[in-house]
């Protein structure tokens, strides 16, 4: 069965080997980045299954505008893949104010607005499906990455309400948690300059391990993408896909010593009550 997709962020990364993937499938993908030219060679090999419109995530009215002309000229969208992000490094010190604020507004509110543009298309059609890729950090956190896992943990919450509200229009999310995979997103990283009073802490640990290559990528990329595009046949959708031995290890360990920090406190949760 062809589907029809609208994927952002689709220039390298995780969303140009999804738009591949799908191309390659025969379905119809609206790919969305913020230089199109990068996609000129893809369009012209697959002429009528590639729409390709520029967008930037942080600009509210224009992902509304795209969102709505997506859904006016392919007609149907049967799932929208919010993909565009970028990782932020450095120890939440070190970082500007400038810096903080992109990356909320990139990876954070920009997946906010991009689905709450979709919500009222999908309604209208019957329902849909919304894959939202977080990360295994959206679940633990390693030092240097804070207001990237800000923005992840954020969206894990957002997406677990709203799947909520629109369960009763026939419209379901996926968060796809990868670990450490082998894409641009060490490339992309917008570093912060490091103080020397972090060099013997965690934080340049983590600055060292990924200087010197120690900080391993263990996933794979392609059969990551795979994946996510398997889920949108699934049904019902899965609530969260996690992606990589590395994301599976590191979120059970961290969901392990929060239920056990929690059953340490039971009693004093319960002694919080309003006494009869």
């Amino acid at each position: 069965m062809q589907r029809t997709w609208f994927i952002t962020g689709t220039s390298t990364g995780f969303g140009r080997i999804m738009t591949e993937q799908l191309l390659a499938r025969g379905d119809r993908v609206a790919a969305t980045l913020r230089n199109p030219a990068v996609l000129a060679e893809l369009q012209e090999r697959h002429p009528g299954q590639l729409w390709v419109a520029q967008l930037d995530v942080t600009d509210d009215a224009a992902i509304r505008s795209v969102m709505a002309r997506a859904f006016a000229e392919l007609g149907r969208i049967d799932v929208v893949v919010s993909n565009a992000a970028y990782g932020l490094f450095g120890a939440a010190e070190e970082l500007t104010d400038a810096q903080v604020k992109r990356q909320l507004d990139t990876n954070l509110l920009g997946s906010i607005q991009l689905i709450r543009a979709a919500l009222p298309h999908l309604r209208a059609q019957g329902g849909g499906r919304v894959i939202q890729v977080s990360s295994e950090g959206g679940q633990m956190a390693y030092p240097n990455f804070s207001v990237y896992h800000a923005t992840k943990w954020g969206i894990e919450g957002f997406v677990e309400s709203v799947a909520q509200e629109v369960a009763p229009f026939g419209i379901e999310f996926t968060l796809a948690e990868p670990g450490p995979t082998p894409t641009n997103f060490a490339a992309g990283l917008d570093a912060a300059p490091a103080m020397p009073e972090y060099a013997d802490t965690p934080s340049g640990g983590v600055r060292r391990a990924l200087a010197d290559g120690s900080f391993k990528l263990t996933g794979d990329p392609v059969r990551m993408v795979e994946i996510r595009i398997d889920s949108a046949g699934q049904a019902p959708a899965p609530r969260r896909i996690t992606l990589g031995s590395t994301a599976y290890e590191s979120i059970r360990a961290a969901l392990t010593d929060r239920l056990t920090r929690l059953d340490a406190q039971k009693s004093v949760a319960q002694d919080a009550d309003l006494k009869a």
